[in-house]
Formats: C-alpha cells, sequence, structure tokens
C-alpha cells in the first residue's frame, strides 16, 4: 500500500521547488544575466530530477489504484515534464516570460489538486 504521507511530503517539495524556480526566475530576469551552470543550475535540477523521479512513477501507481477525482494520470506526466523544463529555463533571462509563468502555474494548479486529493484520502 503506497505511503499517503509519503506523497504528501514529494508533493509539497514539488510545490517549493516550483516556487524556487518562479523566484530564481524572477531575479534572472531583473539581473539580465544567465547563472553558472555547473554551481546553480546542474544541482538544483538534479535535485528536482531525484523527486520527480520518486513522485511520478508511485502518483501514476496510486492512480491506478484509487480513483482520484479531478486528476488523471496525463496531467501527472504533464506536470512533471512541465517542472522538469521550468527548473532549467528559470536560469536563463531569454526564456519567454508568458510561456514560463503560464508552466509554473499549470504544475502549481496540478500539485495542489494533487494536495487536496491526498488530504481527503488521510
Amino acid at each position: 500500500m503506497l505511503d499517503k504521507i509519503y506523497m504528501e511530503t514529494l508533493t509539497v517539495q514539488l510545490l517549493q521547488f516550483t516556487e524556487k524556480a518562479d523566484k530564481i526566475y524572477e531575479s534572472v530576469r531583473e539581473e539580465g544575466k544567465e547563472r553558472d551552470f555547473y554551481r546553480e543550475v546542474k544541482p538544483f535540477v538534479d535535485e528536482v530530477d531525484a523527486v520527480l523521479k520518486l513522485w511520478t512513477p508511485n502518483m501514476r501507481e496510486w492512480m491506478k489504484a484509487e480513483e482520484f477525482t479531478h486528476l488523471f494520470p496525463q496531467q501527472i506526466e504533464q506536470t512533471a515534464n512541465n517542472l522538469a523544463d521550468v527548473v532549467v529555463q528559470a536560469f536563463f533571462p531569454k526564456t519567454s516570460y508568458k510561456r514560463f509563468k503560464s508552466h509554473i502555474q499549470s504544475v502549481r494548479f496540478i500539485l495542489q489538486n494533487v494536495l487536496t486529493e491526498i488530504q481527503h484520502k488521510l
């Protein structure tokens, strides 16, 4: 059986990463210069990727076992892909503002819905 507290913890971490990526992007845009790839970009991307590799398959498995009211497996996959993209794009000032913010908003929305579903199932 899937540990719901564990999934809640992973989801909260992903939300925190989303907020951090948004703040990084705002800072990078303001400064107008890219960040150091090996000192800043790669460590952050690796950290997010490690959590996504735990969260995504566990969410898929859980969604097969239980019915979720307002979520579908495709949304989980898309959210993982969007988050993986924005954590890289956040470090580059030439990233499209509209596209970046749209992806952040989408990731935030789905992760909030996942948290709501988890809390209903606890």
